[in-house]
């Protein structure tokens, strides 16, 4: 069996370097198991100093757990102790499109939720009056409460709570939300 002698000499070289990146001075040891095993993910780079130093407290109150980011947005509505129901609730997608985008095809538009614009969410409210309703929208957080039900929802996708529509449909008993989707690459889909 023939040995290419560059292969070799590569070898050492890498263990020569891995050697030295440990800071070893025996240049007689290129085993594979000695220089090898030393060598973690921690190794790369430059060596850092280990620091001492005790955490800093950043809250007001030391008897605080979490920070007010660390608390996810709505769960202050959220009341598991609340013995009224939960409605029924059907979430869809809704795109404006014209008759470039229908018959022509000129934009870059397409069936997905990905193009659409609105997110329209459907409440079923039987006997409840208007006036019963209390909605709150967050970014994150549709907040519904009425004397019989309760509906605390996190949404999909964070919505402009400004831009907002409702209307409520008293012969169906349909409390209907149309939110504007705020996305992070919705400047390239509508473009």
């Amino acid at each position: 069996m023939e040995v290419d002698v560059s292969a070799v000499c590569s070898l050492q070289s890498l263990a020569k370097l891995l050697s030295d990146a440990r800071g070893d001075e025996d240049d007689d040891d290129f085993g594979p198991c000695s220089s090898v095993s030393a060598m973690t993910p921690g190794s790369i780079g430059p060596v850092k100093k280990e620091t001492t130093d005790t955490l800093q407290v950043k809250s007001e109150h030391n008897k605080t757990i979490w920070s007010t980011e660390e608390v996810p947005e709505g769960s202050e509505f959220d009341d598991t102790w609340d013995p009224r129901e939960q409605p029924e609730y059907d979430i869809s997608f809704k795109q404006q499109v014209g008759t470039e985008d229908v018959f022509f095809g000129m934009s870059r538009k397409d069936p997905s939720t990905a193009c659409c614009e609105d997110m329209v969410i459907k409440i079923k409210l039987p006997e409840t009056k208007f006036s019963d309703i209390t909605l709150d929208i967050q970014d994150k957080v549709l907040d519904l409460r009425t004397p019989q039900k309760k509906l605390l929802l996190h949404l999909p996708c964070p919505v402009d709570s400004k831009k907002g529509k409702a209307r409520f449909l008293s012969e169906e008993e349909l409390l209907e939300v149309t939110l504007r989707m705020k996305r992070e690459f919705d400047f390239i889909n509508f473009a």
